[in-house]
Protein backbone atom coordinates (compact mmCIF):
# COMPACT_ATOMS: atom_id res chain seq x y z
CA UNK A 1 0.00 0.00 0.00
CA UNK A 2 1.64 3.13 -1.01
CA UNK A 3 1.64 6.09 1.07
CA UNK A 4 -0.16 9.32 -0.02
CA UNK A 5 1.41 12.15 2.56
CA UNK A 6 4.56 13.66 1.10
CA UNK A 7 7.35 15.33 2.82
CA UNK A 8 6.48 18.54 1.00
CA UNK A 9 3.18 18.92 3.40
CA UNK A 10 5.38 19.18 6.16
CA UNK A 11 7.81 21.59 4.96
CA UNK A 12 5.46 24.44 4.11
CA UNK A 13 3.61 24.00 7.29
CA UNK A 14 0.40 21.90 6.42
CA UNK A 15 0.86 19.38 8.49
CA UNK A 16 -0.49 18.91 12.27
CA UNK A 17 0.97 21.01 14.66
CA UNK A 18 0.26 18.01 17.45
CA UNK A 19 -0.82 20.84 19.80
CA UNK A 20 -4.73 19.73 19.64
CA UNK A 21 -4.35 16.92 22.73
CA UNK A 22 -2.60 19.47 24.95
CA UNK A 23 -5.35 22.24 24.06
CA UNK A 24 -8.16 19.55 24.62
CA UNK A 25 -6.85 18.53 28.00
CA UNK A 26 -6.18 22.06 28.94
CA UNK A 27 -10.23 23.00 28.45
CA UNK A 28 -11.10 20.03 30.09
CA UNK A 29 -8.15 20.78 32.98
CA UNK A 30 -9.35 24.47 33.65
CA UNK A 31 -12.98 23.47 33.09
CA UNK A 32 -12.78 21.11 36.47
CA UNK A 33 -11.24 23.48 38.21
CA UNK A 34 -13.31 26.06 37.32
CA UNK A 35 -16.09 24.11 39.02
CA UNK A 36 -15.22 24.65 42.75
CA UNK A 37 -13.86 27.62 42.20
CA UNK A 38 -16.84 28.95 40.98
CA UNK A 39 -18.50 27.56 43.74
CA UNK A 40 -16.50 29.50 45.88
CA UNK A 41 -16.77 32.33 44.40
CA UNK A 42 -20.53 32.85 44.48
CA UNK A 43 -20.49 31.72 47.87
CA UNK A 44 -17.59 34.34 48.78
CA UNK A 45 -19.32 36.98 46.18
CA UNK A 46 -22.25 36.42 48.76
CA UNK A 47 -20.88 36.45 52.31
CA UNK A 48 -19.18 40.28 51.59
CA UNK A 49 -22.43 41.46 50.06
CA UNK A 50 -23.76 44.86 51.92
CA UNK A 51 -20.07 45.21 53.47
CA UNK A 52 -18.09 48.28 52.95
CA UNK A 53 -14.68 48.67 51.53
CA UNK A 54 -12.53 48.02 53.66
CA UNK A 55 -14.23 44.69 55.03
CA UNK A 56 -14.02 43.69 51.34
CA UNK A 57 -10.48 44.83 50.98
CA UNK A 58 -9.55 42.84 54.21
CA UNK A 59 -11.43 39.84 53.24
CA UNK A 60 -9.71 39.85 49.93
CA UNK A 61 -6.68 40.47 51.42
CA UNK A 62 -6.39 37.07 53.55
CA UNK A 63 -4.20 34.66 51.95
CA UNK A 64 -6.09 31.43 51.61
CA UNK A 65 -8.98 34.44 49.82
CA UNK A 66 -6.12 35.56 47.74
CA UNK A 67 -4.88 32.79 46.61
CA UNK A 68 -8.31 31.37 45.85
CA UNK A 69 -9.17 34.61 44.02
CA UNK A 70 -5.52 34.53 42.04
CA UNK A 71 -6.46 30.76 41.28
CA UNK A 72 -9.93 31.50 40.16
CA UNK A 73 -8.86 34.48 37.90
CA UNK A 74 -6.02 32.32 36.32
CA UNK A 75 -8.48 29.38 35.57
CA UNK A 76 -11.37 31.63 34.28
CA UNK A 77 -8.60 33.79 32.10
CA UNK A 78 -6.43 30.93 30.52
CA UNK A 79 -9.95 28.64 29.44
CA UNK A 80 -11.69 31.88 27.91
CA UNK A 81 -8.01 32.19 26.20
CA UNK A 82 -8.09 28.82 24.96
CA UNK A 83 -11.72 28.90 23.63
CA UNK A 84 -11.01 32.15 22.14
CA UNK A 85 -8.37 30.58 20.16
CA UNK A 86 -10.20 27.86 18.81
CA UNK A 87 -12.95 30.40 17.64
CA UNK A 88 -10.06 32.56 15.63
CA UNK A 89 -7.99 29.57 14.09
CA UNK A 90 -11.71 28.09 12.94
CA UNK A 91 -13.11 31.04 11.61
CA UNK A 92 -10.55 33.34 10.72
CA UNK A 93 -8.74 32.10 7.75
CA UNK A 94 -6.54 34.47 6.25
CA UNK A 95 -3.03 34.16 7.72
CA UNK A 96 -2.23 37.00 8.44
CA UNK A 97 -5.22 38.42 10.04
CA UNK A 98 -4.91 35.04 12.19
CA UNK A 99 -1.91 35.56 13.40
CA UNK A 100 -2.31 39.00 14.13
CA UNK A 101 -5.48 38.50 16.15
CA UNK A 102 -3.89 35.26 18.12
CA UNK A 103 -1.04 37.65 19.19
CA UNK A 104 -3.14 40.49 19.96
CA UNK A 105 -5.79 38.10 22.02
CA UNK A 106 -2.74 36.44 23.59
CA UNK A 107 -1.65 39.91 24.68
CA UNK A 108 -4.91 41.29 25.78
CA UNK A 109 -4.85 38.00 27.84
CA UNK A 110 -1.59 38.20 29.60
CA UNK A 111 -2.32 41.69 30.60
CA UNK A 112 -5.76 40.77 31.96
CA UNK A 113 -4.04 37.86 34.09
CA UNK A 114 -0.61 40.22 35.22
CA UNK A 115 -3.54 43.26 36.02
CA UNK A 116 -5.44 40.74 38.13
CA UNK A 117 -2.37 39.70 39.76
CA UNK A 118 -1.56 42.88 40.68
CA UNK A 119 -4.39 44.06 42.05
CA UNK A 120 -4.90 40.95 44.27
CA UNK A 121 -1.63 40.99 45.49
CA UNK A 122 -1.97 44.64 46.33
CA UNK A 123 -4.86 43.94 48.32
CA UNK A 124 -3.11 41.20 50.55
CA UNK A 125 0.00 43.72 51.51
CA UNK A 126 -3.06 46.53 52.11
CA UNK A 127 -5.17 44.27 54.37
CA UNK A 128 -2.23 44.86 57.20
CA UNK A 129 -3.29 48.65 57.13
CA UNK A 130 -6.68 49.19 58.00
CA UNK A 131 -6.74 52.37 57.00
Amino acid sequence: MSEFRTELKQVRGLGSAHEGTHHWWMQRITAVALVPLSIWFVFFLEAIRGVDYLAVRYAIGQPMTAALMLAYVCAVLHHAYLGVQVVIEDYVHERVAEVGLLIATRLLFVLAALTATVSILRLVFLAADPQ
